[in-house]
């Protein structure tokens, strides 16, 4: 490992060097790739040389150790446990940040919320959900911006569709994507039972335009009035769109803007995410990835989290970890979500290659 890190090292040198000189401004597309090389390798170059110089001085003191007077060698024996340990911890954090990057990490994301079973429950399921991620966004710092809902007229949805963008949006909320289950007892029920509602939470990276090209001739355009509940008029102009992929089917509406020309580039930056996701599907499926795999990149088939509201729990089914705090949870408060799964898809990584 520490061989692999000096190589690293020495490339973050060399990116120092070229940052150094004045002509790279010349050219601004060299200047963002050496930039962005420049940060992504500095992050471990910065935790191994303290990993390096921790081992330097634990090579010292145990030589101190040696001559050390009776009344210095507790001390010493302290300093040297205290090395021993953060030189672990170091390396254990120099695995994790040599494992694989994840290409789609650094990409902002397409949320989609849709209601499943539970009728009204599962539409008012979503928009808690919705707020939920809405709010976690504002606590990190990220921008949301609304695509498309479809709205129940009773305070839900059966389908929410927004973009998310900040820093490493991806990387944060992958593991996301699956059913989510609520028990609780609805508004409407008299006799207080608890009832059981879902609804699917899918999490794309967003495509950009150099990803997924569509030409005009690979989709067919529709507009058409944007309507509310009920079939209540919400604009009086043509301005909603629905663009169908042609290959392969796939058809998204979009009508939140009131500017036909809006709703089609937001229509188009869903549909281009929704073919990326389409095909990394497919090579995970070609290359006969394992489970933990297709969980760890967003399988929505599988039931992954319940929130309990009579017992104000929260339950990750993957990673069987239990919160009750789920008043906090719902309020945005997701760091104790989100931060063990990703901790434990690193670790499962680790595994794998090291071969255990």
């Amino acid at each position: 490992m520490n061989r692999k890190l000096e190589e690293l090292e020495h490339s973050f040198e060399e990116l120092e060097r070229e940052l150094s000189d004045p002509s790279i401004f010349d050219d601004q597309e060299r200047y963002r790739r050496v930039t962005k090389s420049h940060s992504e390798i500095g992050e471990i170059v910065k935790v191994f040389r303290v990993f390096r110089k921790y081992q330097e001085e634990l090579v010292e003191s145990k030589e101190l150790l040696k001559d050390s007077q009776a009344d210095m060698r507790e001390m010493v024996k302290e300093e040297i446990t205290t090395l021993e340990a953060e030189i672990v911890r170091l390396g254990e954090e120099l695995k994790v940040l040599l494992l694989p990057r994840d290409p789609m990490d650094e990409k902002n994301i397409i949320l989609e919320i849709r209601a499943g079973t539970g009728g009204d429950e599962a539409a008012l399921f979503v928009a808690d959900l919705f707020r939920m991620y809405s709010r976690y966004a504002e606590r990190v710092g990220w921008k949301v911006e609304l695509m498309d809902a479809n709205s129940t007229g009773v305070g839900g949805f059966k389908e929410v569709i927004a973009s998310i963008s900040g820093d490493r949006v991806f990387s944060k909320l992958k593991f996301e994507s699956g059913t989510h289950r609520v028990q609780r007892v609805p508004a409407t029920e008299t006799q207080g039972r608890i009832h059981t509602s879902a609804a699917t939470v899918a999490i794309m990276a967003e495509a950009e335009e150099v990803d997924i090209d569509i030409r005009p001739e690979d989709i067919r355009v529709d507009v058409f009035r944007a309507s509310g509940p009920g079939g209540q008029s919400v604009n009086t102009t043509d301005s909603a769109i629905r663009i169908t992929h042609l290959s392969s089917g796939l058809v998204v509406i979009c009508q939140d803007e009131k500017s036909q020309l809006k709703n089609k580039l937001k229509a188009l930056k869903v549909l281009r995410s929704r073919i990326l996701q389409m095909e990394q599907d497919k090579v995970m499926l070609e290359q006969n990835t394992s489970r933990r795999s297709q969980v760890g990149s967003g399988d929505r088939s599988e039931r992954i989290r319940t929130y309990n509201y009579p017992q104000g729990r929260l339950t990750d089914h993957r990673i069987n970890i239990t919160l009750y705090k789920l008043d906090q949870i719902m309020d945005g408060d997701l760091e104790d979500v989100v931060t063990p799964l990703v901790n434990y898809y690193q670790s499962e990584a680790l595994k794998e290659q090291s071969g255990n």
